[in-house]
């Protein structure tokens, strides 16, 4: 397995594409993305488990019901939520890319991600049919990715080539997350394309069992979104034998899928809105994976260990406090703690209570752009990893002013 160029164009037979229809008033901004497959492909999603949800999850899970879809159309500066017709505009989308591609509408994704609870004008999106389609390209992942950002101040990309029965395969993924991302499935707009031949029962089992370790141990500001999901499309094109069970080529397809989803995770936690540091928490020695889970969570979750790490304070009992509250049940008299980046390895604290520490060594270790929380538990086996970013100041002025 080796990672690759592409983005979700890495993958046989798909192209993508973005252009500015007008939704966004910045006209150098590309607010509306295409992803085409040449053939029908097995599609598995996955949605927020906000009870407010976007409409168009709503008719995504409608369209894909049958296991299958060959586009995806997606915008950005408008999250077509909390509105009258908002069923309506996501079907009138899918409906306008069906009939400029000549596909069925039921074989469209649709998404948007922007502002809630303002109507989505499709006339914009309408008249831009032709350029979008137009701009589907061998070369167009890049576009792609930057028409579904919102916050982001990055594209996110990433495309891996691995072997399945003998025929090289390739999957790749785009992403958007910035804000508004807490682990609780699916919290940012993600979309994977492969050329694998994987039947649409398996291939919503290996998303629904690959987001659990990835994109659920992610979080930002912990508000969970209310549109976002995870799609991934499989059109067949690398020439395998379909996997239709589990086996050898299953478990190659899902560490494949987990080298795009990880990778994805890391740079949507780095890019969390005003953030400057990617925090990592890593569980060893609990008791049993959910333990595991609970307490990385909690730890990347704390703003209180946020905002020290963004300052470089090496304020070791908060990540206690956030364990203590977590709800996991362990021993607080057992609890390691050290900080970790490229500056070094500082243990802060052994057996639940501060030990002596050089504060300058440690603000040095806390001043690198990637932070590693390592925590061990000292009561079993399991363990478990999330990712996050730092509080800043930043993160304030952002969102004070998102919408006007």
């Amino acid at each position: 397995m080796k990672f690759i160029e592409g983005g979700v164009c890495a993958a046989k037979g798909f192209t993508a594409g973005g252009i500015h229809c007008g939704i966004r008033k910045n006209k150098e901004k590309r607010d509306l993305s295409i992803i085409y497959s040449e053939t029908l492909a097995a599609t598995a999603a996955t949605y927020t488990t906000n009870l407010v949800k976007g409409a168009p999850l709503t008719v995504t899970k409608n369209n894909i019901a049958d296991g299958y879809a060959q586009a995806v159309i997606c915008n950005s500066g408008n999250a077509n939520t909390c509105n009258f017709d908002g069923i309506e505009v996501a079907e009138k989308m899918c409906q306008l890319l069906a009939d400029g591609l000549s596909i069925k509408a039921s074989d469209v994704v649709v998404a948007s991600t922007g502002v809630i609870g303002q109507r989505l004008d499709v006339t914009p999106i309408a008249n831009s049919i032709p350029a979008l389609i137009s701009s589907l390209s061998e070369n167009g992942s890049d576009n792609a990715a930057e028409g579904i950002m919102t916050t982001d101040t990055v594209k996110k990309e990433v495309a891996v080539e691995f072997e399945i029965g003998g025929k090289t395969c390739h999957i790749g993924g785009i992403a958007k997350g910035s804000g508004m991302i807490h682990p609780n499935m699916a919290t940012m707009l993600v979309f994977i394309t492969c050329d694998c031949a994987i039947s649409p029962a398996m291939l919503q089992k290996a998303l629904s069992g690959d987001i659990k370790n990835t994109f659920n141990m992610v979080s930002v500001d912990g508000d969970t979104s209310t549109n976002d999901m995870v799609t991934v499309m499989c059109n067949g094109m690398a020439g395998n034998d379909i996997i239709d069970s589990e086996g050898e080529a299953y478990n190659e397809f899902m560490k494949a899928l987990n080298s795009v989803t990880m990778n994805l995770c890391r740079k949507i936690a780095g890019d969390g809105e005003g953030a400057t540091k990617l925090l990592e928490c890593k569980v060893t020695g609990a008791k049993d994976e959910a333990t595991a889970k609970t307490v990385a969570k909690s730890v990347i979750c704390s703003s209180l260990l946020k905002a020290a790490m963004f300052g470089a304070d090496a304020n070791w009992g908060r990540v206690l406090c956030a364990i203590g509250y977590s709800g996991a049940d362990v021993d607080v008299n057992k609890i390691d703690v050290s900080f970790k980046s490229n500056a070094g390895e500082i243990p802060v604290c052994v057996n639940g209570a501060g030990i002596e520490f050089s504060e300058e060594f440690a603000k040095s270790i806390l001043v690198e752009k990637e932070i590693e929380i390592l925590i061990s538990l000292k009561s079993g086996e399991a363990s478990a990893t999330a990712w996050g970013c730092d509080l800043t100041y930043e993160y304030v002025k952002i969102n004070g002013d998102y919408r006007t």
